[in-house]
């Protein structure tokens, strides 16, 4: 049986969402935001292994949180980098070459079992998977000299979790950091590997602003 990993990443901060609080650690229906996302991914499959990637200077924070709310979820921590390239390269560097890795966004508990899936049986079959969604609404391309419609069905959002096999994940990390990687998918991308995309979940928001968190609340309260 393929080994599972959960590579949980939540280097954020509560800038832009108004906040000292870094925005991992926001209640959502009366708890830390991050423990739905562990959630997520054990109703999907208990054996997951979890390693979570968090500042170096928020573990004991963290920890505390879940002492609180007697979070049991067996983890890993891993110290979070100056950029997420290098976050997540920490949280590799702690997973064997065998196996199959989901690099999610912690501030995304509302990932789908079936988005999971879809993620799981792609990378088994492909070496890797990319979860998308259509883009719903027009799109306009603005620079300095144009100002013009594009056709929207050529365009996808991008979620996670992207999903890999460790090994090749692993190769691609050791590439020197570039401004080009805007994601786990470039990185591997760059190397010449292609990309394949799956269907995600349009509830699978990354909370980002307030009103994220409003809108994951009255999501999390009407699936309780």
């Amino acid at each position: 049986m393929t080994k599972m990993f959960a590579l949980i990443v939540a280097g954020g901060s509560g800038t832009r969402m108004n906040r000292s609080t870094p925005k991992q650690f926001l209640e959502l229906a009366g708890r830390p935001v991050l423990m739905y996302t562990f959630e997520a991914f054990h109703r999907f499959d208990s054996s997951i292994e979890f390693i979570l990637v968090l500042p170096a200077d928020e573990h004991e924070r963290w920890k505390d949180l879940c002492a609180k709310f007697d979070f049991l979820i067996t983890h890993r921590l891993a110290n979070g980098g100056i950029t997420r390239f290098e976050s997540v390269k920490n949280g590799l560097a702690l997973l064997p070459d065998e196996g199959i890795v989901f690099i999610h966004d912690g501030v995304r508990p509302l990932v789908s079992g079936q988005t999971l899936q879809n993620c799981l049986d792609t990378t088994i079959r492909k070496g890797n998977a990319l979860p998308v969604v259509p883009v719903s609404e027009s799109l306009r391309f603005v620079d300095e000299t144009r100002n013009q419609a594009v056709d929207r069905s050529n365009y996808y959002l991008v979620q996670t979790p992207q999903t890999f096999n460790t090994k090749e994940i692993k190769a691609a990390y050791r590439q020197t950091y570039s401004q080009l990687f805007t994601d786990d998918a470039s990185v591997l991308e760059n190397l010449g590997n292609t990309i394949h995309i799956v269907a995600g979940n349009r509830e699978n928001i990354k909370i980002t602003y307030p009103e994220d968190l409003h809108l994951a609340s009255i999501l999390i309260e009407n699936k309780l």
